[in-house]
């Protein structure tokens, strides 16, 4: 009897640590934003907002560092005051999460008002968006990405593409109906394979002609309708580079927001060293070629265009650690050295 008293009251327990963890219960209030309009509209006087114009963010500089300023409802309201707009405005903005403290955040794109006055007022500027995820932190890079991919979302998407009538977003912003059909649409990610390949001892890496100069990464392509994560994997390498994969393995996966709002699913895939030759596809691809372990460490050193050779090209460097291309680079470095 005991035994069996212990057993509920521990079971009882995890039930209740689990119901008032912050992170259960920040997730549930996320959750009721999203579906009471009144709640949300309420939350907008008291949250904070992270500025857009033309979906660029807007940041500081402050020193060295770019920081990524947080306004509240009464510096928003004075804002809009100076250019004679109401607070309807506030109705425009996204939801796109709150703090451990049950303080909403916003995203709000200023578009339509004038760039220059914004930025004068407020002391920063309006950063291009692949820009700015590489110059500031972590949680801030992947806070932009997904604000910034909700704001475009909404601007794609002002229409059914049944009817051709006009589509309502909901106050938190995630989602939109068509009261004329009744269609609701949420925002939607495509999925997007990025694979490091390795022949052992040396792994591969590629670059697109749109690419900053002197910059490799790992190979990348959407799924396509009805292929798994395996057989996307395969088919890219396949077509990109002329390989045929013999095993893969899964290693992360980010959100990423170009060109589209995109899930990054990272994979590491071998391929036998005797039929490694290197096939590439021009039309995708401007170069593609195998990397040594000690090229690979002299890369993740360089910074971006920082080091120039006598033809005036420059020596390869790779993707910075915001992106999840770099996470995988760095975990073959450890797997060789380890």
């Amino acid at each position: 009897m005991a035994a069996i008293y212990q057993a509920v009251n521990r079971r009882a327990s995890s039930l209740a640590c689990r119901l008032h963890s912050t992170y259960v219960r920040k997730m549930r209030y996320l959750n009721e934003l999203k579906e009471d309009d009144s709640l949300c509209r309420q939350a907008q006087t008291s949250g904070t907002f992270y500025l857009f114009h033309n979906l660029s963010p807007f940041l500081q500089k402050a020193g060295k560092k770019y920081l990524v300023p947080q306004l509240g409802g009464a510096e928003m309201k004075r804002i809009l005051e100076k250019f004679k707009e109401t607070e309807e405005w506030i109705e425009k903005s996204v939801l796109i999460g709150c703090s451990d403290e049950h303080v909403p955040h916003f995203a709000l794109d200023l578009g339509a008002l004038e760039k220059s006055v914004i930025e004068s007022e407020l002391q920063g500027s309006f950063t291009d968006i692949r820009k700015a995820l590489f110059i500031v932190d972590g949680n801030d890079s992947s806070l932009l990405a997904s604000a910034q991919s909700l704001l475009r979302w909404h601007d794609s998407h002002q229409y059914c593409s049944k009817t051709g009538q006009p589509t309502q977003k909901n106050v938190a912003g995630s989602k939109r109906v068509c009261h004329a059909s009744g269609i609701t649409y949420y925002p939607q990610m495509s999925p997007v394979v990025i694979t490091l390949v390795s022949d052992g001892s040396r792994c591969l890496l590629a670059r697109q002609p749109s690419f900053p100069q002197g910059m490799y990464t790992a190979l990348s392509g959407f799924c396509d309708l009805g292929e798994n994560v395996e057989e996307t994997v395969r088919r890219e390498v396949a077509e990109e580079v002329g390989l045929e994969v013999e095993s893969l393995c899964y290693s992360a996966s980010q959100h990423w927001p170009f060109p589209s709002s995109c899930l990054m699913i990272a994979c590491h895939a071998s391929v036998r060293a005797h039929q490694a030759e290197i096939s590439m596809n021009s039309l995708e691809l401007e170069e593609a070629r195998w990397f040594g372990l000690e090229e690979i460490v002299e890369g993740l050193k360089r910074e971006p265009g920082s080091s120039k050779q006598d033809d005036g090209s420059l020596l390869p460097w790779f993707p910075p650690k915001q992106a999840i291309a770099h996470q995988l680079i760095c975990e073959w470095v450890k797997r060789q050295t380890s």
